[in-house]
């Protein structure tokens, strides 16, 4: 029986413990080439990110707005795959043995790779956790037992259309944390609307004592604070995925450096 608690657990205990809201940070492994990668996620870390999400670029992201579609076709333009992204969790932990790191990606090169040998890998590796974007909940039932044996948490997304009966279902095989996707459309939209989320956070809470984060149409640290304030934490992604793309190598660091730490102040604020 496993009895450690996995760092996503860790990481929200402590943060729960410090008052404190989660930044959940998102980049598409390969994105500015393989070789900044790493770089990136530490400077992630160090500019204030509590968690990692690290994008498994796919050629059909259906989940994603034009922004972070494009930085999945940068990635894939460098030859990234599933493996070479378990190749950079295991690079960033030879420095840092502590920040989560998720994988978030679609489910074709889980299933090409096989479910059992990506559960070891991403064990292997050091990685905390996956999001599958497109495994429904009626079809996660393996995988997720394959995680759960490894002590890796499996993370799901619920919408403001999904039902109670389907928050009962996902929250029942989610761990970690609860990814509440503030609104109808895809990552980067606009238009959040604050009372919907309040009223679908309360509504999620009744089901489930996980952390709960909040993403899509987060900007920067005014909508970072406002969505997670009824929540655990926001999660941030096309604006860091655009400062990647709009940046060369050396500038990248330094943008997503700004960008997170004006979120983190807000947060902390």
């Amino acid at each position: 029986m496993v009895t450690e608690a996995n760092r996503i657990d860790r990481r929200f205990a402590k943060l729960r413990s410090e008052g404190r809201k989660a930044l959940v940070t998102y980049i598409v492994a390969g994105d500015g080439g393989l070789e900044n990668t790493v770089a990136l996620m530490h400077q992630l870390v160090a500019s204030g990110s509590d968690l990692i999400e690290l994008g498994v670029p796919f050629s059909d992201p259906m989940a994603e707005g034009p922004v972070i579609q494009k930085g999945h076709e940068r990635a894939l333009e460098q030859k990234t795959s599933l493996r070479k992204c378990l190749a950079l969790v295991k690079e960033f932990r030879e420095k840092d043995t502590e920040t989560p790191v998720i994988l978030m990606g679609y489910a074709n090169p889980i299933v090409r790779m096989g479910t059992e040998a990506f559960a070891d890998a991403l064990k292997e590796a050091g990685g905390d956790g996956a999001l599958t974007v497109d495994i429904p909940a009626e079809e996660a039932g393996p995988l997720n037992e394959l995680l759960k044996a490894r002590n890796l948490c499996n993370i799901f997304l619920l919408t403001p259309t999904t039902s109670d009966e389907r928050i009962a279902e996902i929250t029942r095989l989610a761990s970690g944390f609860v990814y509440y996707v503030s609104l109808k459309g895809v990552t980067g939209a606009g238009h959040l609307d604050l009372d919907s989320v309040r009223a679908n956070l309360a509504r999620i809470r009744r089901h489930t004592d996980l952390p709960l984060c909040v993403g899509f149409g987060i900007k920067d640290g005014a909508s970072a604070k406002a969505v997670s304030a009824d929540g655990d934490g926001a999660v941030v992604g096309s604006v860091l995925v655009s400062a990647v793309g709009e940046s060369a190598d050396a500038a990248a660091k330094d943008r997503l450096g700004a960008l997170v730490s004006e979120m983190r102040a807000a947060l902390d604020a």
